[in-house]
């Protein structure tokens, strides 16, 4: 499979996410620049962490502008994938491939540390090779990663299956009391209708190295590699 790696200008976790797909999971990588009006081939968009336009107006408010992501909304309306990831899910919200809207976290403050997630559904690529039972623990690092969206939506979202993602205690309960961000119904991640788009705060690709002492994240590079 053919990846894309997006950089927007701000963009600090693309590396990190080209590193993972291509050295980890030995996949054909292609850089792609906001500026760019070609995909360039690429089967599955990736839109990495970061501050793109330095979190301006509101994150991934001006991002969604940029010329590839014209690119990027036609990739998806056609069935293809596309992954973001923190500042990327933003992105995604804002460009209306995905419901709902990242807020400032409840606390008003910057959080950088790790958390543990509990798939929500099996039925998005993401997620299908994802033990139910086990929670996950992947880093977060974000300003903005409270999940908002009205009640109609929130309902659509869980009857459609289309939550990913929840954070939870260790031992996998969804608790409000490990919520880090104050997200509606501790939602870390979610798809659209087609389960073709996907957008999640915490970063996989921060826990796909044995060098990092936590695989957690590979395994969701796997699902995708195995399913998409």
């Amino acid at each position: 499979m053919k990846f894309g790696v997006v950089t927007f200008p701000g963009s600090n976790c693309d590396e990190d996410m080209v590193y993972v797909l291509e050295t980890l999971m030995g996949q054909e990588v292609e850089r792609l620049w906001h500026k760019d009006t070609d995909l360039k081939g690429v089967d599955f968009v990736v839109l990495p962490g970061g501050f793109s336009y330095g979190d301006y107006l509101r994150s991934g408010a001006i991002a969604k502008l940029s010329p590839i992501m014209s690119e990027v909304i036609k990739h998806a309306n056609n069935g293809g994938y596309v992954l973001g990831v923190c500042n990327g899910f933003q992105i995604l919200t804002e460009s209306g491939l995905l419901d709902g809207a990242l807020l400032h976290n409840n606390n008003q403050r910057f959080i950088c540390k790790n958390v543990y997630l509990k798939p929500a559904s099996d039925n998005a690529a993401i997620t299908k090779d994802l033990d139910a039972t086990k929670a996950y623990k992947i880093p977060i690092a974000h300003g903005e990663g409270r999940y908002y969206a009205d009640d109609a939506t929130i309902q659509k979202l869980h009857d459609n299956g289309q939550v990913l993602f929840q954070y939870c205690t260790a031992e996998g309960e969804v608790d409000e009391s490990v919520n880090p961000n104050g997200s509606i119904d501790n939602i870390a991640g979610i798809c659209n209708e087609k389960r073709n788009v996907f957008g999640m705060m915490p970063h996989p690709e921060r826990a796909a190295d044995a060098e990092l002492a936590n695989l957690d994240g590979k395994a969701m590079f796997e699902s995708i590699l195995a399913h998409c």
